[in-house]
């Protein structure tokens, strides 16, 4: 094998190995951006469903503190009432203090939708930083698996060109450029060879003509003659007459 055909064997190989090791990444990246994407779906379904929570709790929270403060609104009435004689202290104080137990329990039940809010909270913020990671990893793996997949072109492209390059043989290319010159000299001399003997044979025509044309010539001339002794032959014999 010559040195030139044992190089690009060699580079052949090179890249035959790259090829190898590009095509597990690929699809592993592949199968990561999936997942990945997989999981930011739920993150946005848990992230929509915890805010939801979030809004119902602090709509909440404002509805029993709204609660809360009608109670003590209404407890402070009845002590008006009281005072002005429209009813009896006894039921003022009766019906106050029992405001005042449901205005204690909105604020209870206030204090804890204020903790569950803020819990809400914390768990949005944990699950949006949790969005934007999952974004910010997706969209690295999908430039880095654009990056493997150009790789891969190209190595597929070099691998076709040393493959092809691999097949030439430079001394059987030099071969058979000789007896493509041995060929074309050989149709040269025989179309010189061609040429000489056309006009070897257009000479040969041309001295048979030219013969034939002073033969043509001298007979000419002796028939003009004979017509001329002919005409003052004839001339004379009338004058006789």
């Amino acid at each position: 094998m010559s040195l030139f055909k044992r190089l690009f064997t060699i580079g052949k190989a090179e890249t035959n190995a790259v090829i190898d090791k590009l095509e597990d990444p690929i699809k592993m990246t592949e199968q990561g951006i999936r997942d990945m994407k997989k999981d930011l779906e739920n993150c946005l379904k848990s992230l929509a469903e915890v805010k939801a929570m979030q809004i119902r709790s602090k709509n909440d929270t404002k509805k029993e503190a709204d609660r809360a403060a009608d109670y003590e609104r209404k407890a402070m009435l009845l002590i008006q009432k009281a005072e002005s004689g429209q009813i009896s202290a006894e039921e003022a104080d009766r019906l106050a203090s029992e405001a005042l137990n449901k205005k204690a329990e909105c604020e209870e039940h206030v204090a804890r939708t204020s903790q569950q809010q803020e819990q809400f909270g914390n768990n949005v913020s944990n699950l949006e930083n949790s969005v934007k990671t999952l974004r910010t990893k997706i969209s690295s793996w999908e430039n880095e698996l654009k990056t493997l997949k150009a790789r891969v072109k190209v190595a597929t492209a070099t691998k076709n060109l040393n493959k092809q390059m691999a097949n030439i043989d430079s001394s059987d290319t030099i071969s058979m450029l000789e007896r493509m010159k041995d060929k074309v000299s050989q149709e040269e001399a025989l179309s010189e060879a061609y040429g000489s003997i056309a006009n070897e044979t257009r000479s040969l025509d041309d001295e048979i003509d030219n013969a034939i044309g002073s033969d043509s010539q001298s007979d000419s001339a002796n028939s003009l003659a004979a017509l001329k002794a002919k005409m003052a032959a004839s001339k004379g014999t009338n004058l006789l007459k």
